[in-house]
């Protein structure tokens, strides 16, 4: 999928002189000091153990720009139906995304509906689009972060540097794992639930601690991907612990069964953040204050001796944490 985009989609595409630009392949482009993103959504099932396709279009969306350091403002719904789904899932779906939304204090402002012919969709796909103005706390924070001003005050993956330290707001895996559960009936539903949740406020509230310099919610490929874009765009090799980056029980058994990484399964209420090492415990104390961060841990460092992602494991060892080859839950988002 990297490959398809830079290879074959971006080089048909002219190059725009913004702050943060459609080329850099961050969560969200920025121009004119506005954060603007968009994201297809097509989970199979559409109602899963703690969501369904509805909250996690909204929530995927608010996260996209808030990982910016943006405070998201609006968003648009574009829903595309095979003919014959039925009318009160649909209503389901939408009173999801009105809760979701209300909840997180941002606006669904416009949309589209379209319906297509039997068998030309799986049921039902959402795409939704927002847009967010800087958040309020960024600019003190990037005082605080980078003083020198050569790190972008946007919170961009390129932005990790030597001896910055990495945050993960809780729990991993666990958006995948209820999907997958949801859709086979392994029947790791008792144990474990989607996270899919909008994380503005959470974000706010680190922003106001200061010192953040970079920021992902591990969406597609999980932790380990999200990690080596930091990698390959700041060009600085990272260390975590294995034993301190927080996984279920559910989770790492269901793992184990299936033959999958947790750290490469797809998140949809978490992120990674990237703190200079002066504030980190001020971060960690601010996302624990919120539900959404309450599991947060520190489980790593930015080195610029090493050049790669490196795991160190729990039984003491060390490996390289690549980025998935494939997808290995597909359909989770």
């Amino acid at each position: 999928m990297d490959s398809l985009i830079r290879e074959k989609i971006l080089t048909s595409l002219a190059p725009m002189d913004i702050e943060v630009p459609l080329s850099s392949m961050d969560d969200s482009a920025v121009i004119e000091g506005i954060a603007f993103s968009t994201d297809s959504y097509t989970v199979r099932p559409i109602f899963f153990h703690g969501g369904d396709i509805g909250k996690l279009a909204v929530s995927g969306t608010i996260n996209d720009v808030s990982m910016m350091g943006a405070r998201p403002i609006a968003l648009s719904s574009g829903v595309v139906l095979e003919e014959g789904f039925e009318v009160s899932d649909l209503e389901r779906i939408f009173r999801s995304m009105g809760e979701t939304a209300s909840a997180a204090g941002v606006g669904i402002v416009t949309g589209d509906l379209k319906v297509v012919e039997k068998g030309g969709l799986d049921k039902i796909l959402i795409n939704t689009s927002g847009i967010g103005f800087e958040d309020p706390e960024l600019e003190n924070n990037h005082v605080k972060a980078n003083g020198n001003g050569k790190r972008s005050k946007w919170l961009r993956d390129s932005n990790v540097a030597d001896g910055d330290v990495i945050i993960i707001s809780g729990y991993v895996g666990d958006h995948g794992v209820a999907v997958m559960s949801s859709r086979e009936g392994y029947g790791f539903e008792s144990s474990v639930s989607s996270d899919v949740a909008p994380l503005n406020g959470m974000m706010h509230r680190a922003l106001a601690s200061g010192g953040l310099v970079a920021a992902k919610d591990p969406t597609r490929g999980g932790v380990a991907n999200a990690l080596n874009e930091w990698n390959e765009k700041s060009g600085i090799g990272i260390v975590v612990e294995e034993d301190q980056i927080p996984v279920r029980e559910g989770v790492r058994s269901a793992c184990e069964l299936l033959g999958i990484d947790p750290l490469q399964i797809g998140n949809e209420g978490k992120a990674i953040i990237a703190v200079v090492p002066e504030y980190a415990e001020d971060v960690l104390r601010a996302l624990r204050s919120t539900e959404e961060g309450k599991n947060a841990s520190i489980v790593g460092v930015a080195r610029k001796d090493i050049k790669y992602v490196v795991l160190k494991t729990e039984v003491g060892g060390e490996r390289i944490l690549e980025r998935p080859v494939g997808d290995p839950v597909p359909r989770i988002c």
